[in-house]
């Protein structure tokens, strides 16, 4: 299979790095996060959210290009947000990395499926849904093996393509976890108590 070729992370320069952030799972988090980009003019080339295991949290991944963005000087600035619990260069360390993609391609004709039907089996791809006229295709692997398999297909006709943008996680014991518990606000009763407001 063409895409074994590129399994290990480990063994590459790192062309990108990746930071995971837990932040808190609350409104205006995610715009404080791009504000923060904007204002610092830091150039991100993919920010995916999504709750965690514990319903107050949740974590950020963000994948920035090594050439046009310090990693440190970003986590360093996340860090300063009061909304961000903990922030984390998953790239330093050995870890997996995914990325998953749509992608609507042309298939009208017995030679553009069975291309796309060989491409499908050099990647980790599978086609999700066929049609007359198109199919969707949907590949999750690292970045770099999707980008291949976009480029092996476009010669067949992309007609629409979705991504989600990377997600990653430290390999082993490598956890990026919090006890964070948000501080619920109180308020005083008649008789001098604490009443907490949920």
């Amino acid at each position: 299979m063409v895409y074994n070729q590129q399994q290990t992370n480990e063994a590459q320069p790192a062309k990108k790095h990746i930071l995971a952030a837990l932040v808190e799972n609350k409104p205006g988090v995610l715009n404080r996060v791009a504000s923060l980009f904007r204002r610092r003019n830091f150039n991100v080339d993919s920010l995916t959210v999504g709750r965690t295991h514990k319903p107050h949290i949740s974590r950020m991944t963000i994948t920035i290009d090594a050439t046009r963005g310090d990693a440190n000087r970003i986590k360093a600035n996340l860090e300063k947000l009061i909304n961000v619990i903990d922030v984390a260069n998953v790239s330093n360390e050995p870890h997996v990395s995914r990325d998953l993609a749509l992608v609507k391609v042309r298939s009208d004709d017995a030679d553009s499926r069975n291309e796309l039907t060989e491409v499908c089996e050099r990647y980790p791809a599978r086609i999700v849904d066929i049609g007359p006229k198109v199919a969707i295709v949907e590949i999750t692997a690292q970045e770099d093996i999707v980008e291949a398999f976009i480029q092996a297909v476009a010669p067949i006709g992309i007609v629409e393509l979705v991504r989600t943008g990377v997600v990653a996680m430290g390999r082993g014991v490598r956890i990026l976890d919090s006890d964070y518990e948000p501080v619920l606000p109180t308020a005083a009763s008649k008789n001098g108590s604490a009443l907490h407001i949920v």
